[in-house]
């Protein structure tokens, strides 16, 4: 079964589909439209998933993780695979659609958080951000931000944007910090410049806060 989704896999492959991937650090050339067909198609099955994920295959992987079930993970069978995890996309995803679903995600936010490898200690804040918006109690906001300030501005590029985005979801969500989040922002100008299309927000804080606070406000 593995050789035959590789050998699918392998026709999906469109060079400028892994031209404009690579560009984002993803070694694939698969449309990420037709991945999610394959995986529809083949429904949950964690036994191939497993499969799928050792072939160490980034499309592969990517369709590893859509068709797996993210509740049968043991935590360190997780923690093992976000270190293996090379390339953005599979890491992004594998936090979002694995990690963030089962029971053992807040164990491993805990432990990544203060991972000394700056790719791990991002999914740990990535987890950290999902918390400041969905369920903060217990989090020490002020400590956070503490944190943010100390050390974005310095920060490694995937961990620097995870941090990023943990200071403007703590000013999106919570009035009372929302000062202090934005004078952060303004003070150490991470992502200022950063290039957006016209029609999306910017990933700088102040200006990414003021907008999704202004929707808020609108709805």
């Amino acid at each position: 079964m593995v050789a035959e989704v590789m050998a699918e896999l392998a026709g999906l492959e469109d060079p400028r589909a892994r031209e404009v991937n690579e560009k984002h650090g993803d070694d694939h050339g698969v449309n990420l439209g037709k991945l999610r067909a394959v995986a529809k198609r083949l429904k949950t099955q964690q036994e191939l998933s497993r499969q799928l994920w050792e072939t160490d295959d980034t499309a592969a992987r990517l369709l590893s993780i859509l068709i797996c079930r993210p509740k049968a993970f043991e935590r360190d069978e997780l923690d093992v695979m976000l270190r293996k995890a090379r390339t953005p996309k599979v890491h992004d995803w594998l936090v979002n659609y694995v990690v963030k679903k089962n029971p053992h995600s807040e164990e491993l936010r805990v432990a990544w958080f203060a991972d000394p490898d700056p790719v791990v200690a991002s999914a740990g804040w990535a987890l950290t951000t999902e918390r400041v918006a969905k369920n903060p109690e217990g989090l020490d906001l002020t400590g956070l931000l503490d944190v943010i300030e100390a050390e974005m501005k310095d920060a490694p590029d995937r961990l620097q944007w995870a941090m990023n985005h943990c200071l403007a979801q703590i000013g999106i969500e919570h009035a009372g910090y929302r000062t202090r989040a934005m004078d952060i922002g303004e003070r150490l100008e991470v992502l200022k410049d950063y290039p957006t299309p016209s029609n999306c927000t910017s990933p700088f804080a102040p200006t990414w806060i003021t907008e999704m606070v202004r929707r808020q406000q609108d709805k």
